[in-house]
């Protein structure tokens, strides 16, 4: 049988073994609708309150700033329409964001600059990911509600500095929302401390479940419901709460937060082998590393391997057993290039010649190991034909 390596960790990871077995004990316990007065009601309500105080202990906030979502996608949703609405009300009808965020952001951003008549401001990157603190400094102003960037790109790794836009925002009146999904696990939070409003969180990223997501909403901000329905999530979010899967996602960031000083400097290890592996074997030209250098995630390398076409190397490496990708997950099933390398300016024959490889729980160093030489193997054999 032919081996696998699983290398898309970005996309999503394999859930813990210790969060499968809290989540089926919760299951077991019998019918779980917080919102119920009878006992099955009350427990299912004590087990979303663990939760929620395990979340804000490990993110440094207050219980009552975390709402449960369906996952990252709905938690930017809420936090950026829900806001802008209100800050709206306010004469504030300006939206800023970068050009290299996630469809969640990019997408909703544009739904509300083309429905509810909003203006929105996107800002460039430099060929490394990094924003432009000028760029954005030029359009921030008094008419601008709502800031969105996220904390950390999730196809080249490259760190936002939250801090410094923060306090920008903040002078300017302006709320900002951080998409921290490719963040939590990897980066320490004291939310209370920072210059954030609204940060949206995604369990599948860290080992827990999917369709289970949480959104930080700093006390005061104004924010409106999207969803109609029930009063559930401090009528922030209606419908009934996933218990088994908040609890799942409670245990997830409990188990991050535990190990992550030993596992943190681990993931960087493995993408720094990564890097090695390949280069020793190939021609110094023939790979670029696209993000930053230095100010970027520990699990994350997106590689250009000149001259191979990304689709035509994604095919040889699944049928080789590896799992990699050509950027967001949400994405690359469509052959469309990357929109995040496109904003960064790289050159043609880099766009069209980038994998993004991520690595976390389950991977080892014997792993890259052995699927080096079948990567390096791969493009050998695809330069060849096409040079031929």
């Amino acid at each position: 049988m032919m081996k696998s390596f699983y290398f898309d960790h970005a996309a999503t990871t394999p859930m813990h073994p210790s969060v499968i077995e809290t989540m089926v004990e919760v299951m077991q316990q019998g019918p779980s609708n917080a919102s119920s007065m009878h006992h099955y009601g009350r427990q299912a309500k004590a087990h979303l309150n663990k939760a929620r105080d395990t979340f804000a202990k490990h993110l440094g906030c207050k219980p009552n700033e975390l709402t449960f979502t369906s996952g990252g996608t709905e938690s930017d949703n809420l936090a950026i329409i829900g806001a802008a609405r209100a800050q709206a009300k306010k004469g504030r009808k300006g939206l800023i964001t970068s050009s290299i965020e996630h469809h969640a952001v990019l997408h909703t951003m544009h739904w509300l600059a083309e429905h509810e008549g909003f203006k929105l401001h996107i800002v460039p990157v430099d060929e490394t990911g990094l924003i432009s603190i000028e760029a954005l400094k030029a359009v921030l102003d008094d008419s601008i509600g709502v800031i969105s960037i996220m904390h950390a790109n999730n196809e080249v790794g490259t760190i936002q500095p939250i801090e410094q836009i923060g306090e920008l925002a903040h002078q300017a009146g302006a709320l900002l929302h951080v998409d921290a999904v490719q963040t939590l696990g990897h980066s320490s939070y004291r939310l209370a401390e920072l210059p954030v409003d609204l940060m949206s969180f995604s369990s599948h990223k860290i080992n827990g479940p999917q369709g289970i997501g949480a959104l930080y909403i700093a006390s005061g901000t104004p924010l409106e419901s999207i969803l109609q329905g029930g009063s559930q999530e401090r009528k922030r979010r209606a419908g009934t709460e996933n218990v088994a899967g908040i609890v799942g996602f409670a245990k997830a960031l409990d188990i991050c937060v535990n190990e992550c000083e030993n596992w943190q400097p681990f993931v960087n290890d493995l993408r720094i082998r990564w890097v090695e592996l390949l280069q020793q074997g190939l021609d110094q030209d023939a790979i670029v590393i696209n993000g930053h250098a230095t100010n970027t995630l520990p699990h994350i390398v997106n590689i250009s391997f000149i001259g191979v076409d990304t689709e035509s190397m994604l095919m040889n490496l699944d049928m080789e057993g590896i799992a990699a990708a050509s950027g967001s997950a949400c994405t690359s099933g469509s052959l469309e290039r990357s929109h995040v390398l496109k904003a960064m300016g790289l050159s043609e024959e880099r766009l069209n010649s980038a994998i993004r490889f991520s690595f976390g729980m389950g991977n080892t160093i014997e792993q890259l190991e052995e699927a080096a030489p079948i990567v390096i193997g791969i493009v050998k054999r695809l330069y060849k034909t096409v040079s031929h």
